[in-house]
């Protein structure tokens, strides 16, 4: 009856190799997820549905962390570093049999392709939700890879790939492949130990700089050398083995569009691929799997030309990609299921005659990062959150909720969106309609960059290849202007999200007169507020003109503005009519920071203390050293513990009041000697909420 289930729909030719090879099933009850973050949650998501129970591991940085919370099972293995944590074999095997877990899913990174600790499952006895330690070891090392790529017949670009590392071996054979030229770290990843080399009086200073990096990244300095191809794209195939020698792919993805050799937005298909040329990458990529005996999930690398659409073999992943969803969406699949199955020794779930491309899917990844400043990596806390709402065509992949930090320790990576529509342009548009609902605040992010890459004209016409950043970087980073529209509507946001702290105090005092004036703008006829948004300052003058509405002016423009604040759909939101005109603008307050979220992107606006919460704090004493309340609300969130040591403006911890956040943060440097309140409880205006050690 076992037989019968596995073998249900496929080819008596499929059946009869099933028979001969005899694979052992072994059932997968329950797995440890190695990994952390959004792909330690999307595995448990799979693994859920399957009935398998889930056993997380967490560092000390990540005892709240989400994919801790969804385990059935979570333990800690070290600090925060993950050198001491997830990185440890020795703790995770221990942990895994300890739990009594059948199998471990590595996930992606930290030790996916370590050749040691997939060895080390197979001597245990637990099953390695991967391919072979043989197939990691060979296509771990880019020399090796090549050579088992040639043999069998997969293209590759012809360069020098031997042992001889002698400098004066590696100048001959760089003059023999001619310039431009590749020098790649044999044991690379990432871009680590890769360098270009456009001309023979570049390369000694490209080859030591290359061997410096390698060496310092892998513990190894080796390197290759290849042609290199100047306008290339990076296209890329899913394949999947099982162990009874069966093997499919799963179309191809492009990543081509990077900063820093590592990929920003990936859509599947690639853009401009014909069914024929499909074909022909998904017999290499197979070719390539079959030559190592693969089994699981993994992706064969190819460099095409942009030109000519020759392509040749770069490397193979030899894991679960950060860009499966992709393929996911046009396939219909479950991949980490697949993974999951395969791994207990059942076939393919399906034939490649049985698997189809429906549509086209997008996936843009959300960095904690700094893109005006070279796509610095950042980290801090995520204040303010709201994502756009999951559906079939929508998917949010993350690991992050509102209040949660994103840690220096690990990769910036906030979160993957993933769109699906019947054709590229439809998906093109979800997604930057779906970035436009993706707002955050508290650290810088790349979603502005990602929504204008979007509307790039050649991005729209899917002519990318790996120098697109670097050749369109002008107009991906256009200079803002701010329009007076705007600038009218961030003015007004500011007085209403001030008005409704005011009738907020007034309720909680029985104050009548003020709970029915509180939106008269402090009954003045105007009032001058001062804006800085991009280093320019702004003057804009609000004028009351009735119970309804208001007058706006900008540098001499006028704006007649009625409207008020709204919850909709989790956000808040300024509903306004602007000289007729009606608009909703997402709008997050923290501190004296106001943030709109608009169709071209986040603007921040930095706006004047209230002059009642001045008052209020020249009455506490709070900027001498208290941290206390402004007004009655709810503890959301809460950043520090006692004893943690603090910096004058660090976030201590959020209120919300009339549905507002407000971000209470240090009045000054200091150790914290108690945490009066935790997350749900409420407080009164003035309440102290942070002690400090040296408070009296």
């Amino acid at each position: 009856m076992q037989l019968i289930i596995y073998i249900f729909g496929f080819s008596s030719q499929r059946i009869q190799q099933h028979r001969l090879i005899g694979t052992k099933h072994r059932t997968i009850e329950k797995v440890l997820i190695a990994n952390r973050g959004e792909i330690a949650c999307r595995i448990m998501r799979s693994a859920k549905r399957m009935g398998i129970r889930t056993v997380a591991v967490y560092s000390d940085a990540d005892v709240k962390s989400m994919h801790v919370s969804m385990a059935d099972e979570a333990f800690n293995i070290g600090p925060a570093s993950s050198q001491e944590s997830y990185l440890r074999a020795d703790k995770i095997l221990h942990i895994a049999e300890k739990s009594g877990c059948q199998a471990i899913h590595p996930g992606y990174g930290f030790l996916s392709e370590n050749v040691e600790f997939a060895e080390l499952c197979e001597k245990t006895n637990v099953t390695f939700v991967g391919p072979p330690a043989s197939a990691i070891r060979d296509m771990g090392i880019k020399s090796t890879s090549k050579a088992i790529m040639d043999a069998a017949g997969v293209p590759i670009i012809k360069g020098y790939h031997g042992d001889d590392q002698s400098v004066e071996k590696l100048v001959t054979e760089a003059d023999k492949i001619g310039y431009p030229l590749m020098i790649k770290a044999v044991r690379g990843g990432g871009g680590k130990g890769m360098r270009i080399a456009l001309t023979k009086t570049e390369f000694l200073a490209q080859l030591e700089s290359a061997k410096r990096e390698s060496m310092k990244a892998f513990g190894d300095d080796a390197v290759l050398l290849e042609r290199y191809v100047q306008k290339p794209r990076h296209v890329e195939v899913q394949v999947f083995g099982d162990k009874h020698g069966n093997y499919v792919h799963l179309a191809e993805r492009d990543c081509s569009v990077q900063r820093r050799h590592q990929k920003v937005i990936e859509e599947a298909p690639a853009p401009g691929v014909s069914p024929e040329l499909r074909a022909k990458l998904g017999a290499a990529a197979v070719a390539a799997a079959r030559a190592v005996n693969y089994v699981g999930a993994g992706t064969v690398e190819f460099i095409m030309d942009y030109n000519t659409m020759d392509f040749h073999f770069m490397e193979m992943n030899t894991r679960l990609q950060v860009e499966h969803p992709i393929t996911e969406m046009i396939t219909g699949t479950d991949l980490v299921e697949w993974q999951l199955k395969v791994a207990a020794g059942e076939m393919l779930p399906l034939t490649q005659e049985q698997i189809p491309v429906n549509g086209h899917a997008f996936e843009a990844r959300i960095y904690a990062e700094d893109p005006q400043n070279n796509f610095m990596p950042g980290a801090g806390p995520l204040l303010h959150l709201v994502t756009p709402t999951p559906s079939f065509d929508v998917r949010v992949e993350t690991g992050v909720q509102q209040g949660d930090e994103v840690s220096v320790h690990y990769d910036p990576m906030i979160a993957k969106l993933v769109v699906w529509g019947n054709n590229r342009d439809e998906a093109l548009r979800k997604l930057r309609a779906r970035l436009c609902d993706y707002n955050i605040v508290g650290l810088e992010t790349n979603i502005n960059f990602l929504m204008t890459l979007c509307q790039h004209a050649e991005f729209q016409k899917g002519n990318v290849h790996t120098g697109f950043i670097p050749e369109y970087n002008t107009e991906l980073f256009p200079k803002r202007n701010i329009p007076h529209a705007l600038l009218a509507q961030a003015a007004f946001a500011s007085i209403l999200c001030e008005q409704n702290s005011k009738i907020l105090d007034a309720v909680h005092n029985n104050d009548l007169f003020n709970m029915c004036t509180g939106f008269r703008l402090n009954h003045k006829l105007s009032r001058n507020i001062k804006l800085l948004t991009g280093g320019q300052e702004h003057a804009v003058e609000i004028q009351y003109n009735s119970s309804e509405d208001y007058k706006v002016l900008v540098n001499g423009e006028q704006f007649v503005m009625a409207g008020s604040l709204v919850k909709n759909n989790g956000k808040l939101q300024l509903a306004c009519s602007i000289n007729g005109h009606k608009s909703k603008v997402s709008v997050a307050l923290s501190d004296k920071d106001l943030f709109l979220f608009t169709d071209e992107g986040k603007v921040q606006f930095t706006i004047p203390t209230p002059k009642f919460i001045n008052e209020l704090s020249q009455q506490t004493g709070a900027t001498e050293g208290s941290a206390v309340s402004p007004m009655p609300g709810v503890v959301d969130k809460v950043f520090v513990k006692v004893g943690d040591t603090v910096s004058a403006g660090d976030p201590l911890l959020v209120i919300i009041a009339m549905k507002m956040e407000y971000v209470i943060k240090a009045p000054k440097d200091g150790q914290i000697s108690k945490v009066l309140y935790k997350p749900g409880e409420n407080v009164k205006k003035n309440a102290s909420l942070i002690q400090f050690s040296d408070d009296v």
